[in-house]
């Protein structure tokens, strides 16, 4: 009994229809766009065989999340977040049949991958606020921490998946046909959005377009802390603790002397243990600023077992522990913004997580490769564990401050009222 009771708890979400439709739809997309970005990840090391080139890519993707990431936050908080994310999806799907069919033909060169990557990312910009605040409208409240756990686990199932496929398809028959499957992947998700009944969401109501929209939400942060420091703990760890595209190529190609086979059972590896933490994640649905820091610690702490890691073996759980740590942190801190957030501003706070998340890596995936390839991509590592553990210390001390100030408002409460009661007396 108890058993069913906890895997009702854990997949709760999945009992609103539209949540799962997404979910399945969702699912199927991810196995394409993790095989993509290993296709793409690896193909770059053959054409340059170069770290800094992998992540000069990786930063090209990402680089419009940092840029126009908040303003992708207005525009979320303005639209009808569904058939905004029905038009982005579809041109994602445009734009892995444009590179499947460069590398089909072998024609496909080192700037025709920055190109597309960076259009990627312009999508992306657009795309990501609205998918993570349209969570909210689909599951409402109650399952919100529930729904963001089952989408880690989603994604990290596929993490799991894709790059597997990856690695046999890549071997077998090249990485072009990685992107053609991808392509066909959004047809899933477009079709589970098309199909949703409009009737049972909940959307948020639309913001009127008006002058300071972007600056408004700058304001709002700054002035809330219990949503500025999980968002300067996720930025220092995005930028440099998640650049595995980075390094991971190097390790399996020149630490382990292993190929595309290699590099993508390790990123299985990682996603099989990202699977465990998300489904841990959805079933205790802990948030706020202490949960998060004891999830960066955890981080900083495996990404060190990983760098240190001397054997192939070894190597793999190592990289299991890591995404176990991995999804917590992230369950955490968007759980936590969305529910600190007030409804009108979620859009923009979203988006600002997203460039926290991604859009740092502009900054990160160049200095990590540059790192990389001017050592070994054992430091590599080495220097996202340290980002973890300097954003588990302001977690920490962000924790102890606020407990030290309730502790003396508690006091000053308490004194208050001797006073007034000796007064009365």
């Amino acid at each position: 009994m108890n058993a069913k009771a906890s895997a009702r708890r854990t997949f709760s979400s999945l009992s609103n229809h539209n949540y799962r439709k997404y979910f399945f739809g969702q699912m199927t997309s991810l196995v394409g766009t993790w095989m993509q970005m290993t296709a793409q990840s690896w193909l770059v090391f053959t054409l340059t065989h170069s770290a800094t080139a992998i992540g000069l890519v990786v930063a090209l993707q990402t680089l419009p999340v940092l840029l126009l990431g908040p303003y992708g936050g207005v525009v979320a908080d303005r639209v009808d977040k569904r058939k905004l994310m029905i038009i982005l999806q579809s041109a994602m799907g445009v734009q892995a049949g444009i590179l499947a069919v460069l590398a089909l033909t072998h024609v496909v060169t080192y700037l025709d991958v920055c190109i597309l990557a960076l259009v990627l990312g312009l999508n992306n910009a657009f795309e990501n606020p609205s998918r993570q605040s349209f969570v909210l409208e689909m599951v409402g409240p109650k399952d919100l921490r529930n729904a963001v756990g089952l989408n880690s686990t989603m994604n990290n199932v596929a993490r799991v998946v894709g790059p597997a496929v990856a690695g046999i398809i890549i071997a077998s028959f090249g990485e072009g046909w990685c992107f053609a499957l991808n392509a066909l992947s959004f047809i899933a998700v477009v079709l589970s959005l098309m199909i949703m009944d409009r009737t049972t969401l909940s959307p948020s109501v639309r913001t009127e377009r008006a002058k300071g929209q972007l600056r408004e939400g700058f304001r709002y942060i700054a002035a809330t802390p219990k949503l500025l420091y999980p968002l300067i703990m996720m930025a220092l760890v995005g930028m440099l603790a998640y650049e595995f595209q980075v390094t991971l190529p190097i390790v399996a190609g020149r630490i382990f002397h292993g190929s595309a086979e290699l590099y993508g059972v390790m990123m299985a590896s990682m996603g099989v243990g990202a699977v465990i933490g998300g489904l841990w994640s959805a079933s205790k649905g802990r948030t706020g600023t202490r949960a998060m820091t004891g999830a960066a610690l955890l981080f900083g702490i495996f990404i060190t077992f990983a760098a240190l890691s001397p054997k192939i073996g070894i190597e793999l759980f190592a990289l299991a522990l890591v995404g176990f740590s991995n999804v917590s942190f992230i369950s955490m801190t968007n759980s936590t913004l969305q529910l600190e957030t007030d409804p009108q501003m979620r859009g923009r706070v979203m988006a600002l997580w997203a460039v926290a998340f991604m859009g740092t890596t502009p900054i990160g995936g160049p200095f990590i490769g540059w790192i990389t390839s001017e050592t070994n991509a054992r430091v590599g590592l080495g220097v996202g564990a340290a980002s973890c553990f300097v954003a588990a210390a302001i977690g920490w001390f962000t924790v102890r401050h606020y407990r030290t100030r309730e502790a003396k408002e508690a006091s000053f409460v308490v004194d208050t009222t001797i006073n007034d009661t000796i007064v009365v007396e």
